[in-house]
Order: structure tokens, then C-alpha cells, then sequence
């Protein structure tokens, strides 16, 4: 594979890079557009805010290779073959970094990596890894400048868990943390090798053995990646450039994964209209803590704008699965959405992380969702009183599911739900970092992708229900009103 790497200039464009958007704009995404550009005074004070002036360069084509659920060592283990057969370049984003069997399984790879490039006599491949929680200890005392703490290479056996430096002679490894205090972790969560292939795992570098998914990805989108990873990690002027002149391909991997793991390939699908969903983070929470206030719009971040106008304008039918549900905005989205008739799907979590949901929402999503419930009840009443008279639009129907873990013996069984998914109409499909809680809606650093593809939304959600058949219970249904 021939490949070379050049020094570019980018002082002159940094804060708005040229990248070609596709040719046509679906529908779908002109209300995001336009809600954009009528945001861009305010966003121009984000960190990253490239994309501010010119919105439309997140959009681009992509292919999508596989998607895969199962745990995070599931899929860290078809993530390995990605790793180990990079050429010139790894880059690994992610929040959370833990001692745990995925960190295992990262260290044996650039071993593995490396030993090749020696033994070929290759140039060394550069290494990127960059991160936001390691400890409390961390997050209390690291800078919360946004150029972030490089780690010495001293410290990554002694702090990381990664190999030392003796260990990677055919690397260039650096490893930085980012995080801003009181809440700002970066949440994203990316592999991207040789800047033309990407794996968008829900996972972190972790131990809890939980419900995840994962898509891989080539295409121009991965060009958003690059300049996302450039203007926000690298922060220079001064930017190598890659060529490599074939594509990476998608390896699979025949390892047998845990119980709830499962992969589908997706050898016939052509290029799909894929949007690139930033959500930079913020300092201020924005609180109301009074109980009568409404709550504080959320930051007009690509992200948080996709997802509301869709909410907003969804027809049929909203999918949702994520960790937490606390965030106003999103319940309030919904319970229009209802009221428009639309159907309301959500699949959470009963017990996840309440301290967090507390500290950042003042409400757990069991107390959310009791809500959510209460207030569509009323609906479905008043629109039961209205009928007669007027012909309203009856409300959709609402399901509430929290995921219930098998009981089991294997370490590998999920005990919570991590992934973080959502379907309109049954046309778009997201998938990232960001969950439905306030914390990513409001404080952290999040990204998610949005694919406009009916059977790639088929084949995902097919993916998703055949593992969580038996690991999920009834929290509330339309049908128990009747």
C-alpha cells in the first residue's frame, strides 16, 4: 500500500475549513440547516465552532460496513483488526479510561501493531489517544485549558495501562485528557484509522460489562472526523497530512463474542446521506432550580437542533434508546410529538448512575418517566373528552421499556444498557455519544452521526431487538388505558 504524509498549513483557514458537502439536500435536514444558520452568532462561541458560518460541510456520503452489539469487550474485539492492520495513523477518542479487558485488548493490539512495522521495516505509525475521566483525582486537579494534559511516556504503563514506550518501537504514541470543570467531560467516543475508516463505538475504555453498539464507517464522512479530531485535539496551525492511496477495509472477525453479542454486514448498501453531529461542550448548566420555572432551551449545538426539529417533525413513529432520559427539552419534544399522534417508543435504563442524574438533572429517569406518563395520560384523557365534539387527533401510542438484565453466570451478560440510538420515522437513524440525559444535552462534549437510510434503520433495529428480546420489561404501555 503506498502512502506518504505531507506538512500543511492551516493558519489561514483553521476556523473554516473548505469540505464538500453533498450535491442534494434531503428535506429532512433543511429545517436543521436553517435552524443553524439562525444560531450562528451564538455558536460562534463554541470550542470546536468550525462549522458555525458554513453548517452544510457536516453533511457528506458515507459507507457503512457493519454494526455490531454485544458489550464493550465485544466490540473491542472486532475493533482489534482495525488496530492491528493500520498503516500510517490511529486515532482513539473516547471519555471514560479504565484498567479493564477492553484496555487489555488495546495494549496487545499496538503491541501486535508494532511488531509488524519493525519487522517490515515500515515507518512508524503514529498513535493518537485522547480522553476526558480518568479519576476523581484527575478531573479535581488537571488543567481544565482545553490544550489538556499530555501524558509522558513515562506514565502510560504506570498510569494508562498501556504498554511503555520500550514495548512500542514501531509507534509514535501520545495520550492527552480533556476536561473542564464542574461537568464538562468530552463524551465522544471514535477509532479512526489512516483518516479513512472510523468505528463509532457507545462504549468507553472501561470495565462495566454493558449493552453496546458499534458502526463502522468509510467514506467522505471520515473527513469530518479529521477535522473535528484537528480543530479540537490537535489545536495547531501545523497539521500532517495523509495519503494513502487504497481505502482500509472492514476486517471481519470470526471470534465468538458474549451472549448478547450479534454483527450484521452490509455488503450491498451504497452510499448513504450521513450528517456529522458535533455538540460542543458547556460550562454553564444553565439551571432553573426553582419547580415552577420552565427549563433553559439547550445549547443550539448541530446535534441538540438535529434531533429537536426532527422530534418535531416526525410523522409516524420515534425510537429511542439511551442510558438516561432526564433532559426537559427532549420530554417535551416527545409529549408534542404524541399529541400529533405520533408513536413513542423508549427503551432506558430503571438504575443507571442516579448520583449523576441527581447532580446534573435534580431528577432520576424513573421520576422522568413517571412524568412523561402522568402528562400523557391527561393527554389521551382530553382527547378522549374532545372527540365527540371536535375530531381531534388522537395522541400515539406510548411504550416505556427499561432493560432488564438476564440473570446469568457469564461475566460477559450486559447488566445495563449503554447504547445510545435513535430512529424517525423510521428514515433517519443516529447513533453517538450523546444520551437523552440533561448532562449531554446541556454541559458535555458529544457526537453523533445521522444516516438517512430505511434499511439501514431496518437492519440496525432488527440487530438491536433480536438481543434485547429477553433482557428488557414493561414500564408503561398505550394499551394498559384501554
Amino acid at each position: 500500500m503506498d502512502s506518504t504524509r505531507s506538512i500543511i498549513d492551516f493558519s489561514t483557514n483553521l476556523a473554516h475549513p473548505v469540505m464538500t458537502p453533498p450535491d442534494n439536500i434531503p428535506e429532512g435536514a433543511k429545517g436543521w440547516l436553517e435552524a443553524l444558520q439562525d444560531k450562528s452568532a451564538l455558536n460562534a462561541h463554541d470550542d470546536p465552532n468550525y462549522f458555525t458560518h458554513n453548517p452544510i460541510s457536516l453533511c457528506a456520503e458515507s459507507r457503512a460496513h457493519a454494526f455490531l452489539v454485544g458489550t464493550g469487550d465485544d466490540l473491542y474485539s472486532h475493533m482489534q483488526a482495525s488496530i492491528e492492520n493500520a498503516r500510517l495513523e490511529i486515532v482513539l477518542i473516547t471519555c471514560f479510561w479504565a484498567n479493564s479487558s477492553s484496555l487489555d485488548k488495546l495494549a496487545a493490539s499496538l503491541k501486535k501493531l508494532s511488531n509488524d512495522v519493525v519487522k517490515n521495516n515500515r515507518p512508524r505509525v503514529r498513535v493518537h489517544i485522547g480522553f476526558s475521566s480518568l479519576s476523581v483525582f484527575q478531573k479535581l486537579f488537571q488543567t481544565s485549558s482545553l490544550s489538556g494534559r499530555t501524558y509522558a511516556a513515562t506514565e502510560w504503563s504506570r498510569r494508562l495501562g498501556l504498554p511503555s514506550e520500550a514495548e512500542l518501537p514501531g509507534l509514535e504514541v501520545q495520550a492527552k485528557s480533556i476536561f473542564v470543570r464542574p461537568f464538562s467531560v468530552m463524551h465522544p467516543k471514535f477509532l479512526m484509522v489512516d483518516r479513512k475508516f472510523a468505528w463509532i463505538p457507545s462504549c468507553n475504555v472501561s470495565w462495566e460489562p454493558w449493552f453496546e453498539g458499534a458502526i463502522a464507517v468509510s467514506g467522505p464522512i471520515v473527513e469530518r472526523f479529521v477535522e473535528f479530531w484537528r480543530q479540537f485535539w490537535v489545536r495547531s496551525p501545523q497539521f500532517e497530512e495523509l495519503s494513502i492511496l487504497s481505502e482500509p477495509a472492514y476486517i471481519p472477525v470470526d471470534s465468538i463474542g458474549g451472549p448478547a453479542h450479534s454483527v450484521v454486514q452490509f455488503d450491498e448498501l451504497g452510499p448513504i446521506f450521513t450528517m456529522f453531529l458535533p455538540s460542543p461542550h458547556h460550562v454553564n448548566p444553565r439551571f432553573r432550580p426553582l419547580p415552577w420555572q420552565a427549563a433553559n432551551p439547550p445549547p443550539p449545538t448541530p446535534l441538540n437542533v438535529f434531533l429537536l426539529t426532527q422530534f418535531l417533525s416526525a410523522t409516524s413513529s420515534i425510537y429511542m434508546q439511551s442510558p438516561n432520559v432526564t433532559s426537559p427539552p427532549v420530554l417535551s419534544a416527545l409529549l408534542k410529538a404524541l399529541r400529533r399522534g405520533v408513536n413513542v417508543h423508549i427503551v432506558t435504563s430503571e438504575r443507571l448512575m442516579i448520583l449523576e442524574q441527581l447532580g446534573t438533572a435534580g431528577k432520576t429517569t424513573t421520576q422522568c418517566m413517571k412524568i412523561l406518563i402522568k402528562r400523557y395520560k391527561r393527554l389521551k384523557a382530553e382527547a378522549s373528552a374532545a372527540d365527540e365534539e371536535t375530531g381531534l387527533q388522537h395522541p400515539g401510542q406510548l411504550t416505556i421499556e427499561y432493560f432488564s438484565a438476564i440473570e446469568s453466570d457469564n461475566s460477559n451478560e450486559p447488566v445495563q444498557s449503554h447504547l445510545k440510538m435513535t430512529l424517525i420515522d423510521g428514515e433517519w437513524l443516529v447513533l453517538g455519544s450523546g444520551n437523552m440525559d440533561r448532562a449531554s444535552w446541556y454541559t458535555s462534549q458529544e457526537l453523533g452521526l445521522a444516516f438517512l437510510s430505511q434499511r439501514l434503520c431496518t437492519e440496525v433495529k432488527n440487530v438491536v431487538d433480536d438481543q434485547l428480546t429477553n433482557r428488557k420489561k414493561i414500564a408503561f404501555t398505550s394499551d394498559s388505558l384501554r
